[in-house]
């Protein structure tokens, strides 16, 4: 990656959601193999709960399932 390559963590931070949704369990549960400074950041911005702890999934926020769901769709269905 070139030193002048900006990372627009807002993307990371979708396409992880989206990603998460994938492992979706018992309604709103998703695993949090995600790296930590991007479940921190889905955290702050009230999408997951509390990602620290020995707990190997998350719960998403109803604003998280919901835009979960939505960039799913958009990012990874015909």
């Amino acid at each position: 990656m070139s030193t002048e390559t900006q990372i627009d963590e807002d993307k990371i931070d979708e396409a992880a959601l989206a990603l998460m949704y994938l492992t979706l369990h018992d309604h709103c549960r998703v695993w949090k193999q995600i790296d930590w400074d991007v479940t921190n950041r889905l955290h702050e911005k009230g999408l997951i709960g509390d990602p620290v702890g020995k707990a190997k999934s998350v719960i998403l926020t109803d604003d998280g399932l919901k835009h979960a769901e939505r960039l799913f769709e958009k990012l990874f269905t015909k």
